[in-house]
């Protein structure tokens, strides 16, 4: 059976904490460092959305602030070294600069993820940030 969607729906789900403050804090720095007007258009009414729910539902918590603001600067060395892997790629150049962004990445991924667990634990939420992955 075929669903049809409107192009204006959108999805709500209940997630921990870590994962909204995550999306709230990659919608941010996608509003400090995207210039293109129709994409910040976008990137913005997202936003506005996603902060009205962090506020709503996110209480001041001792401890939080630091947490986030441990969140954004993560996700900006991931907005970066993405950025970096793209120029190696572009130049075509796969050496040891690129092996060490790539390996970076999921180094990077995993303090994320760390970091959101951290919030999720702080704020008491039943979900909770797991990951699992082949250790040779």
């Amino acid at each position: 059976m075929e669903t049809l969607r409107s192009p204006n729906a959108t999805i709500r789900v209940e997630v921990a904490p870590g994962e909204l403050l995550d999306k709230w804090t990659i919608l941010k720095i996608k509003s400090e460092r995207i210039r293109a007007e129709g994409k910040l258009r976008n990137v913005l009414a997202e936003f506005d959305v996603v902060d009205d729910t962090r506020r709503r539902a996110i209480n001041a918590t001792p401890g939080l602030d630091e947490l986030i603001q441990e969140l954004k600067g993560i996700n900006e060395q991931l907005w970066d070294i993405e950025n970096a892997i793209r120029a190696c790629e572009s130049r075509q150049d796969f050496g040891a600069e690129f092996i060490a962004l790539a390996r970076s990445v999921y180094q990077t991924n995993d303090r994320r993820s760390l970091v959101k667990r951290q919030i999720n634990d702080l704020l008491g939420s039943a979900f909770k940030e797991e990951k699992d992955y082949h250790r040779p």
